[in-house]
Order: structure tokens, then sequence, then C-alpha cells
């Protein structure tokens, strides 16, 4: 296994790593500086996207777009001009708000989560946007909305809220998107991190991002045992993504923010995205965001 930072970009607080296969290039985020960076494996062709705005999570459209969760809410963008195209803000009565963590579901609807900016009391909740682009809230009292994926078989439906230090499944309706039966399959140990991010391999099996653990960790979501890990010379894993041309590459976010200079110097990769190759695991290509045509 080799552990590579992908370029030389430290963000302050790294997240959601998006492979995209139609130009074989990693994405990313900044999401205090509002940017949406990306690259290719060799790390050679950096390119940096504005948003003018805290981003939480974006994705990739059937139509080339992205669809992204800014803290003003939620919006098309076109990644070559930047130009960017409302959908609507769930939160606009919210100002102390940001959307967090999101993704497409297997229908080709996106979720995102939001979060209080003081992160201290559960004021968030998980939003779906349909292909109609009409916004559903799909439950509150979230503290930190991070990392969300669904089973192979659209059965089941992963979320994480990290100050619970657990991970909670939905039944899950692929056709309608409702959720059910909300359970806790896993809990985290706190010596190991707080859970932050989160993605599925070709098995099923679920990898976590764990801020202040130094590692991210494999678990079967069946069982609710901790089954392998990957240790990083940085404390604030946020997130992870399986990439690369047969989707066997894990590219792993971290952050910096809130990192005393002393930590800095231990830790200088801090904010760093590292692509992790020759690893015996793999994914799947993301679902892309798909408008309900006439």
């Amino acid at each position: 296994m080799k552990i590579q930072p992908i370029d030389q970009k430290l963000c302050i607080l790294g997240e959601g790593p998006v492979w995209n296969p139609l130009d074989n290039r990693i994405y990313w985020i900044d999401i205090v500086k509002g940017q949406i960076h990306s690259n290719d494996v060799t790390g050679n062709n950096p390119h940096t996207l504005a948003t003018e705005d805290m981003i939480g999570s974006f994705a990739f459209c059937e139509d080339g777009r992205m669809i992204a969760a800014l803290q003003k809410g939620l919006v098309f963008i076109d990644p070559k001009t930047g130009q960017q195209e409302m959908i609507g803000d769930p939160e606009s009565h919210l100002p102390m708000n940001r959307f967090n963590d999101g993704k497409c579901d297997p229908a080709g609807r996106f979720w995102a989560g939001t979060l209080p900016l003081s992160e201290d009391h559960p004021g968030g909740s998980l939003y779906r946007v349909d292909r109609d682009l009409s916004i559903h809230k799909l439950f509150g009292d979230v503290t930190i909305s991070n990392g969300l994926c669904w089973s192979h078989d659209h059965d089941f439906f992963y979320f994480i809220d990290t100050p619970a230090l657990r991970v909670d499944r939905f039944d899950y309706d692929n056709k309608s998107g409702s959720l059910a039966n909300r359970q806790t399959i896993l809990h985290i140990d706190p010596k190991d991190g707080y859970p932050d991010g989160m993605t599925i391999d070709k098995e099923g099996m679920l990898w976590i991002a764990h801020w202040g653990g130094w590692q991210v960790t494999r678990w079967d979501p069946s069982s609710g045992q901790k089954i392998d890990n990957i240790k990083l010379p940085v404390s604030q894993v946020t997130s992870l993504c399986f990439g690369g041309e047969n989707f066997d590459t894990l590219f792993i976010t971290s952050a910096r923010r809130g990192l005393r200079e002393e930590s800095l110097l231990e830790e200088p990769l801090a904010g760093t995205t590292f692509l992790v190759s020759d690893i015996p695991f793999s994914g799947n290509a993301f679902h892309t965001f798909q408008t309900q045509r006439p």
C-alpha cells in the first residue's frame, strides 16, 4: 500500500472527494474557502473553482453541471464558467446553519445535511432534492450531519451524525426516496476519533474517516465489527472515496482547522488530500443527479 499527497494543496477544511470518470480527475472541496479543487492522478494538473460561499458538498449531474450545497442554499454550478443557478434554500430562516456532507442516491436524487455553525446542538437536518427540484426534509435533530451512503441492493441508507459516535441504518425505498426503521448498527470508540465522511466498497463494507483519529476504518455493517484500518500522517481525517480507472484507488481528505502551531509542526501535511494505491479493495462510480425530463 502506498500513501501520497495528490498535490501540494493544503485545505483549511478539506472534504467531499468525488471521482469523475468522464475526465479521470479527483475533485474535493475546501469548505471554509468555498473552493472546489481537482487534479488528475499524476498531481500535475491542478484546478480550482471558487464558489464565493462556504460549500458543504457537491455532486455531478448527468448534463455535466454540478449540484452543490452552499451555505446560501442548493445551487447548480457550471464547472467551466462557475456560473450558478439557485435551486432553493430550505434553511433561509436559519442563517447560523450551513450545509455539510452530501451525495446522490441510486435514483439520481441529491441528499445533503446541515449543521449549526456552533456544532454544539442538534439544530441541523437532512434534506433530499428530487429530480423535479423539489426539496424535502427527511429528519431533523442533527448536530453535525456527515457520512452518507446506500447499500448496493438499494435496501438501506447509512448515516452519520458525528458527535453521536455511531452509524445509523434506515430502510430505504429507492422509488420514493423515503426512509423508515432507523436503527444504530455501528458504535465508534471515541479513542478511534469521531466518525466523519463515509463510503462503501464493492463488498458492501463501510469505510469511515475519523476526525481526530489519524485513520480511516473499514466496517462490516451486518456484524457491526471493525475489520480493517489505514493509518495516516494527519489527525483530522474528514472523508474518502474510491476512484481511479478501476475504482481501486482510495482518495482521502483532511483538515488543518483549529490546529495549533505545535500540532502543525507534528503533522505538516494536515489539510492534504491523499491518494492511496495498491490496496486490495475497490468501489463503484458515484451516482449522478438526474433532472426530471418532460
